[in-house]
């Protein structure tokens, strides 16, 4: 008996041991890399339009032509449209790129829900004189195409859903963000997004068997957008709230021109999801070869046609009207 109460007791000592050098550990670690959070002026250097109070960071291609605005999805930020939006503009379009907050470089001004996200979108619209656009919302972006042309279908030209089924996703764990305390969380926050090889594994299940060498170089374009002053609070909305989106029965009742487009190697994001949305949506399931969940990054020149058969559709669609 007196044996089990001294390992007991040894155990305990060792638990509370571990537990107060991985605190002090993890102070540490916050209080050095304090400073790498910053405004999102001082990580990019624009163009930046104010919608509200709010600082939207954007991408522009092309000066004449229909417009295309372009809505990336978790984590991603503008620059995944790098190649796409060239070619589309190189059509004859005006081709825009928006960072949805709490990613990419649009300052972080909650709280982070569908009624937040279109207000920002459609004023950025506004602010930038774009009528009648085709959305082309990629994972969670998809959810806000597809609630914008709900909300709004006579100010939507179209909709193209990428690889995103438009479906809320996640929520309901209030549980685990009340885990998310500090000293552990911000530094579990900053060792994950700044780890070139989680990073590169994360990219490389989503990019596709046709991925490229992740070099620093690229995978810093991920990592960047993380040290956005407020990201880390972002995240844990998102986390606790959920990602929002619109329904199926809502997605029944959409009469704008659409899209649904997948990349055929996609593990994200399965294929059941993408061909139920279509379904949805009284449209066929067009597949990206060769691609993943990046399918813009995987075959840009497949997503660029793929986008631009949208948009002959549309036209077709209105003189017939």
């Amino acid at each position: 008996m007196h044996g089990v109460r001294r390992w007991s007791r040894r155990v305990g000592i060792a638990f509370v041991s571990l537990l107060a050098a991985l605190t002090l550990a993890a102070i540490a670690f916050d209080l050095a890399t304090n400073g790498e959070s910053r405004p999102a002026t001082a990580l990019y250097h624009g163009p930046f339009v104010r919608v509200g109070r709010t600082l939207v960071a954007y991408r522009r291609w092309g000066r004449v032509g229909s417009p295309i605005v372009l809505l990336a999805g978790a984590a991603e930020p503008t620059w995944v449209w790098h190649t796409v939006a060239p070619l589309l503009a190189a059509r004859g379009h005006r081709v825009y790129a928006l960072d949805l907050p709490p990613f990419g470089y649009t300052q972080r001004h909650g709280p982070y829900t569908m009624a937040g996200w279109l207000t920002l979108v459609e004023g950025f619209e506004r602010r930038l004189a774009i009528r009648r656009p085709l959305l082309v919302g990629h994972s969670l972006g998809a959810g806000v195409a597809a609630a914008e042309a709900l909300a709004r279908p006579h100010s939507v030209g179209g909709i193209v859903l990428l690889d995103g089924d438009a479906l809320p996703f996640g929520g309901g764990h209030g549980w685990l963000t009340d885990l998310l305390v500090y000293p552990f969380y911000p530094a579990l926050f900053r060792l994950a997004t700044g780890s070139d090889w989680l990073v590169s594994h994360v990219l490389a299940g989503a990019w596709g068997r046709l991925r490229p060498h992740f070099t620093h170089t690229l995978l810093s374009v991920f990592e960047r957008p993380f040290r956005v002053q407020g990201t880390a609070d972002g995240l844990k909305q998102l986390v606790r709230n959920g990602i929002p989106g619109v329904t199926r029965a809502q997605l029944g009742r959409l009469t704008v021109p659409r899209a649904v487009v997948w990349g055929s190697q996609d593990d994200v994001d399965s294929r059941s999801g993408g061909e139920a949305t279509a379904e949805a949506l009284h449209v066929p399931l067009t597949l990206i070869p060769n691609a993943g969940h990046l399918s813009m990054l995987a075959n840009p020149p497949a997503v660029a046609a793929a986008i631009e058969t949208q948009i002959a559709t549309d036209r077709r669609e209105r003189r017939q009207r």
